[in-house]
């Protein structure tokens, strides 16, 4: 019997907020919600975009750095691949030769592994505390998860590979066991919308059953749309603990119907048992 908990920290519920205790699945979204590895991630790919698209006569830099990141940040949660053909997109409008998608994911990543690589190493080797590298109180809450036997599955828009090389790096792998997602070569074959359209069909269950924690607004989306109860995670990645709100993850997560929004997991045994009533 867990004892009766009080929130401490900042928590959002929406009107349309209600109590869900059938819920019986439960799904995560990988970076910015469970990890830290790729906390940098945007300083990579933001950069990088407004190098390659060309500039027009009447937009400021300004302007242009304003587009592009709502390009990448609208499709954050899905494959990574989508935001390179956005780009490829928006080259081409501009009268621009673009490359493959493939091959701005290829540089992206790579710039990428600059940044990351050390953190990697770092937590490989012990110089540096896996739960450093995960947002603040995730696995409480994966432990109180498992605790009150409900099943877990993983789903990110990173590549499978990284996305499970990176959760045993962090020691969470265990808690999803095959049940680990992420984008793949041919990436018509994956999606969170299809992740969680196999859970519903695999366990016969409702939407009414999944419950879902996600930072990205497509987790968010994809699960209000089958009816499941949809936790945004407003994490300030670049502060991790510091209990505020990432505010324009905050706003657009709250437009696409997010159900509760928190900074964090510090309240996370509140959250549950207001979630279960109990």
């Amino acid at each position: 019997m867990h004892p009766i908990v009080s929130f401490q920290g900042s928590i959002e519920f929406s009107p349309g907020f209600a109590l869900r205790p059938q819920i019986s699945h439960v799904l995560l979204d990988f970076d910015g919600t469970l990890s830290l590895i790729r906390e940098c991630w945007p300083e990579v790919m933001l950069p990088m975009f407004v190098e390659m698209l060309p500039s027009i006569a009447s937009e400021t830099e300004e302007e242009k750095r304003r587009l592009l990141f709502d390009d990448i940040m609208r499709l954050n949660g899905k494959q990574t691949i989508y935001q390179m053909i956005q780009l490829a997109e928006r080259i081409n409008q501009r009268g621009g030769q673009a490359r493959e998608p493939l091959w701005y994911k290829t540089e992206y990543l790579r710039r990428l592994h600059e940044r990351i690589g050390s953190r990697i190493e770092g937590i490989r080797q012990g110089r540096l505390r896996r739960d450093d590298s995960l947002i603040y109180g995730a696995r409480a809450l994966l432990e109180n998860l498992q605790g009150r036997a409900l099943h877990l599955y993983l789903a990110s828009g990173t590549d499978e590979v990284f996305v499970k090389e990176e959760a045993e790096l962090l020691d969470i792998a265990r808690y999803f066991g095959k049940h680990i997602y992420g984008a793949q070569d041919n990436y018509k074959s994956f999606s969170k919308k299809m992740v969680i359209e196999r859970i519903l069909r695999e366990n016969k269950i409702s939407g009414q059953q999944l419950l879902a924690f996600g930072d990205g607004y497509v987790e968010i989306e994809n699960t209000k749309e089958v009816g499941g109860l949809a936790v945004a995670v407003a994490s300030d990645e670049a502060h991790n603990g510091s209990g505020r709100m990432d505010e324009w993850k905050r706003q657009r997560l709250l437009g696409v119907g997010a159900d509760v929004v928190i900074p964090d997991f510090r309240d996370a045994e509140a959250l549950l048992q207001r979630i279960f009533n109990k």
